[in-house]
C-alpha cells in the first residue's frame, strides 16, 4: 500500500462507526459454542415478493468486518441491484496469538466453512434469498477463504472473487467443486504479502502462483486455455500501476475465469487504496452477477464442441458510427458498458450479421458483451 493510500484508509477507519451505524444491522448467531457477529445490510429496494441475491464480503487476516466495510462499502451497489450484503466477523485463533482468522494457522478442528453454511440457512429463513445466487468476495486471508468456499461449499456458492491472494497449496490439492464455477481474481504483481508468483520456502510450496491458480479453474471449468487480454485505460498515472483484464472463455455452463492483473500493484483493494484505475466493488458485482449456481444467467449453449457456435466477429474498430457484428452464438442481447462497468445501452441481436448504430455513443473506450464474450471497442469521433 502506498503512503497516501494508507493515510486515506486510516481516516476512513476512524469514521467507519459513524458511517455504518445508520445503515447496517449488527447481528449475532450462536454457532459451535460461539456468539458469531456479522454486519447485515438490507437494500432499500428489498421486497418480500422478490428473491434477492446474497453477497458475502470477508475481511483480511486479523481484520474486522468494520474495517472491511471501510475499504469495500457495497451499500450503494446493493441498493441499485437489490442484493443482501453480509460482512461476517472472524474469531480469535488461539494457534496464532489470538489473531482474527478465517482459517486457523495451527492444528485445530475449527472450521468456518460450516459457520457460513449455517449463516446462509439463518438468513434464508429470515429473508427472501435467491439460493442460486449466493456470492462471496474477500481480501487477503478473506480471499483465501473465498477459495475455500468455492472448493468446499460449492453446492451453496455460485461464484466468487479473491482479492490480493492466490490459492493455498492445501486448497489446490484438496479442492473438490461440484459445479462449473465462475471465478475472478484481483491480484497485484508486486504484492509482497501475497506473492503473485506463489510462496515457496525451503522447498515447500505454501501458496501456488497466480498462473497456477487460474490454470486450476481453467482446467476444472473446461474453458479455453488462452485468455483474451484487454489493457484497461490508465486513468490514474500517479498510482504506479496499470490493469490488464484476462478472460478465459467458453467454460462448461458458459462460466468464465477472469483476472484483473494489477501490473505494479501491491497488497491492495483497487479503487479504495493502491490502484485507482478500477473500482474493485463494482468489478466484483459486475462479474458475479452474471452467474447462478447453474452457470451463466443469459442464454447459453452447452454444445461447445461445435466450432461453429459461440463465435463473435466485429468491425471496424475503432468505429465512428456503425459497428457490424457477426453473431454465431445463441445469445440475442448485446450489452454495452463503460470503463466503470455501468450499462450504457443494449441491443437485440439476430443470429448472423447485425448492424449496430453507435451515433449516440460518445468518444472513448467501451466494453461490448454478447453472452460470455467481452470485447473492447474504441468509439471515435463521427
Amino acid at each position: 500500500m502506498n503512503k497516501n493510500g494508507f493515510i486515506s484508509l486510516i481516516i476512513i477507519l476512524l469514521f467507519c462507526k459513524v458511517l455504518t451505524a445508520q445503515n447496517f444491522i449488527s447481528q449475532t448467531i450462536e454457532y459451535d459454542g460461539n456468539s458469531r457477529e456479522y454486519e447485515l445490510y438490507i437494500p432499500s429496494s428489498y421486497s418480500q415478493d422478490v428473491l434477492s441475491p446474497l453477497m458475502f464480503n470477508f475481511h483480511g487476516g486479523n481484520g474486522t468486518s468494520e474495517g472491511q466495510i471501510a475499504i469495500s462499502d457495497m451499500r450503494n451497489l446493493a441498493d441499485e441491484n437489490n442484493f443482501i450484503l453480509v460482512y461476517p466477523q472472524a474469531i480469535a485463533d488461539p494457534t496464532d496469538d489470538g489473531s482474527l482468522n478465517w482459517i486457523f494457522k495451527g492444528d485445530s478442528d475449527h472450521d468456518d466453512i460450516y459457520f457460513i453454511d449455517a449463516l446462509i440457512s439463518e438468513l434464508s429463513n429470515q429473508y427472501q434469498i435467491d439460493l442460486e445466487r449466493v456470492y462471496a468476495c474477500g481480501y487477503s486471508l478473506g480471499g483465501e477463504f473465498v477459495y475455500e468456499l468455492l472448493c468446499r461449499l460449492n453446492d451453496k456458492i455460485a461464484s466468487g472473487v479473491a482479492v490480493a491472494r492466490t490459492m493455498g497449496q492445501y486448497q489446490y490439492e484438496n479442492c473438490n467443486p461440484e459445479h462449473p464455477t465462475a471465478i475472478m481474481t484481483i491480484l497485484g504483481t508486486e504484492d509482497y504479502e501475497s506473492n503473485y508468483n506463489g510462496v515457496v520456502y525451503n522447498g515447500v510450496t505454501y501458496y501456488i502462483s497466480a498462473d497456477d491458480t487460474h490454470q486450476y479453474w481453467v482446467d476444472f471449468n473446461n474453458t479455453e486455455n488462452v485468455p483474451v487480454e484487454i489493457e484497461l485505460p490508465d486513468y490514474n498515472n500517479s498510482d504506479g500501476s496499470t490493469v490488464t483484464k484476462r478472460i478465459w472463455e467458453n467454460g462448461d455452463s458458459c462460466v468464465i475465469v477472469s483476472e484483473l492483473r494489477v501490473n505494479g500493484g501491491g497488497h491492495d483493494w483497487p479503487g479504495s487504496f493502491g490502484n485507482m484505475d478500477i473500482n474493485s466493488d463494482t468489478e466484483i458485482w459486475n462479474f458475479v452477477s452474471n452467474f447462478t449456481i447453474n452457470g451463466l444467467i443469459d442464454d447459453c449453449s452447452l454444445n461447445l464442441g461445435n466450432t461453429n457456435l459461440n463465435r463473435i466477429s466485429y468491425f471496424p474498430n475503432p468505429v465512428e458510427n456503425q459497428l457490424t457484428i457477426n453473431n454465431s452464438t445463441n445469445s440475442k442481447k448485446l450489452k454495452i458498458t463503460d470503463i466503470k462497468g455501468r450499462l450504457v445501452n443494449d441491443f437485440d441481436l439476430v443470429e448472423g450479421i447485425n448492424t449496430v448504430n453507435l451515433d449516440n455513443l460518445p468518444e472513448g473506450n467501451f466494453f461490448f458483451t454478447v453472452g460470455n464474450k467481452t470485447f473492447k471497442i474504441i468509439k471515435a469521433a463521427n
